[in-house]
């Protein structure tokens, strides 16, 4: 399917769209993409604090590796 296609196909969609939490998302993404502004100022800072938290753990070791996560859920 063509770029062309699959862009109607999204127009339609959207028109029927009434999840408001999706057109809300989507909305985000439309303009994190017409921003050149750094995304980081566009989280909240509960999204700001997992980010931070996940970083220290990778830096402090306390990562799973993908394989063993697969394994363990028989991905």
């Amino acid at each position: 399917m063509g770029h062309e296609a699959i862009k109607l196909e999204l127009i339609e969609w959207l028109t029927k769209l009434e999840d408001g939490e999706t057109i809300d998302y989507l909305k985000i993404v439309k303009d994190s993409n017409a921003s050149h502004d750094d995304w980081w100022q566009d989280l909240t800072g509960e999204q700001k604090s997992g980010i931070e938290r996940g970083l220290k753990d990778i830096d402090a070791g306390r990562v799973t590796p993908h394989d063993n996560v697969k394994l363990r859920y028989g991905l």
